[in-house]
């Protein structure tokens, strides 16, 4: 066992996958008590460092300690010792919320009633859903049953891999207050992020790229150092004239579930070739809209109507004439780029010869023609991101719903995805997208807002903010959204 002077220590740590160096001589200290951050682009070897210094993967070589144990020789002792929130929630879909947090504890030897002081503020908020399973539960009820499970056995240090992916502006302000309040109990937090404003909240932050750490200092500093990366500027678009040719016209539109009203009798238009954003809180009914409109689900009551067809009476034709892109993707991982076009475009009916030449088009457009026969499950995220954006258009459908395309992804290649969404726009195609970024926000032609299933506000950002007192759209969406009564999909 090693000295406890620092909390964790990386030393020269290497881990290679193949031909790929996802680590390459990584070095740091986190101090005892610290919150410190880890950031940088898809696929930097943030998640590989996690995994390290958990214990659940070997390094090829260097050394690590965590709480003062090896992660080789002392890994039973840090196991105990720790707690990890993953990228993706490490919850038993199936098992309730109590399930769950029971189920941790007993792991680690303990029981609920022991620790629960610990967890209290955080579970309070989700104690009314404690016989709910957790894959019923919203993004940001998942994110902290997860983090309470992380946290049941009293754990010395916490990793948390990119904990607020796919939650809301709200869920995350309030994840954020919760680590500043376990910071202050004695806890040290090791945590990633992709996004600024959380980097900020951390006492240091770690810039790593292509498995190097290239700075280590004060937030500010390092995101002064690195702005081309982590702070680019925003988007810049002439506006124009969207005021005819309504492409979704929706009255009354309502979706019950039972007694549970999911969408309540919204209504309004989207024009032709505008970017209308979509937003509200985990549970606002958003997705459930979405599903509607897309012709997937059958409203309970009200109309719609999408490219001219009825959502109601003409689902298949409505499929015929969008795109749509999911927060999980809809490529194939086990399919190479030109296979997954292939596919796609097969399935939109589109001629070999089209295909094979836009195909081409594309990949050269995308500056991935190098990874032409590279499998999917082998591109970074941000890259499956803006690949399956641009198979979800490629028979240039008149709309396209983007359902959280972006969750995840560091500021650089957002911004980039977002030139993609231009591009689409100003070729005349209608783009629908919810986000929980609100800078991304800002980039909509109008943006309506959902409350407890009803659309609360919908105007163009500028107006949205000159009617709330905001300077920005995060700050609009923070005074609608905390009206919300409920709390769960």
């Amino acid at each position: 066992m090693n000295s406890k002077k620092e909390a964790v220590v990386v030393n020269n740590i290497m881990k290679r996958y193949g031909k790929t160096e996802a680590l390459k001589g990584v070095s740091f200290s986190v101090k005892p008590g610290e919150l410190f951050g880890l950031i940088g682009p898809d696929g930097a070897g943030k998640s590989t460092l996690f995994r390290i210094l958990t214990t659940l993967l070997l390094a090829d070589s260097g050394t690590a300690t965590v709480g003062g144990w090896d992660v080789k020789s002392g890994f039973k002792e840090i196991r105990h010792r720790v707690g990890y929130m993953p990228g993706r929630f490490s919850l038993y879909q199936d098992l309730t919320v109590e399930e769950n947090l029971a189920f941790f504890a007993t792991v680690f030897h303990t029981t609920v009633k022991e620790n629960y002081e610990l967890v209290k503020d955080i579970y309070r908020q989700i104690e009314p859903f404690r016989k709910r399973r957790a894959g019923a539960l919203s993004g940001g009820m998942k994110q902290k049953l997860a983090l309470c499970c992380a946290l049941i056995h009293k754990p010395d240090i916490l990793f948390l891999d990119e904990p607020t992916t796919g939650v809301d502006p709200v869920s995350r302000k309030e994840l954020w207050e919760m680590l500043q309040r376990l910071k202050e109990q004695g806890i040290t937090i090791v945590a990633s992020t992709p996004i600024m404003d959380e980097a900020r909240r951390c006492d240091r932050i770690a810039f790593i790229n292509d498995g190097i750490i290239h700075g280590i200092d004060t937030p500010e500093r390092i995101l002064q150092q690195f702005a081309s990366v982590l702070c680019p500027p925003a988007l810049t678009r002439e506006e124009s004239n969207r005021k005819s040719d309504d492409v979704i016209e929706v009255n009354g539109l309502t979706k019950t579930f039972g007694t549970f009203t999911a969408v309540n009798h919204i209504s309004f238009q989207v024009h032709k070739g505008e970017i209308f954003g979509f937003l509200g809180a985990n549970g606002a009914g958003k997705t459930t809209a979405m599903r509607m409109l897309c012709g997937l689900s059958k409203p309970t009551s009200g109309t719609g109507k999408v490219a001219g067809f009825d959502i109601s009476t003409e689902p298949e034709e409505v499929k015929k004439n969008i795109g749509y892109m999911s927060q999980k993707f809809s490529l194939y991982e086990d399919l190479k780029v030109w296979e997954n076009i292939r596919l796609f475009a097969g399935i939109y009916g589109m001629k070999d010869k089209e295909i094979a030449t836009k195909t081409n088009e594309l990949l050269e457009r995308l500056g991935f023609m190098s990874e032409r026969n590279t499998l999917v499950k082998s591109l970074p995220l941000g890259w499956k991101q803006k690949l399956a954006f641009s198979v979800s258009i490629f028979h240039e459908p008149r709309i396209v719903f983007l359902d959280e395309p972006t969750g995840g992804v560091d500021p650089a290649t957002r911004r980039q995805f977002w030139e993609l969404i231009y591009q689409a726009a100003d070729r005349g195609i209608t783009v629908f997208v919810t986000t929980h970024y609100m800078d991304e926000a800002e980039y909509c032609n109008r943006v309506s807002i959902m409350v407890d299933g009803c659309i609360e506000a919908l105007d163009t950002p500028d107006r949205l903010k000159e009617r709330f007192g905001a300077k920005g759209m995060d700050d609009v969406f923070q005074q609608l959204a905390r009206k919300a009564l409920r709390k769960a999909d």
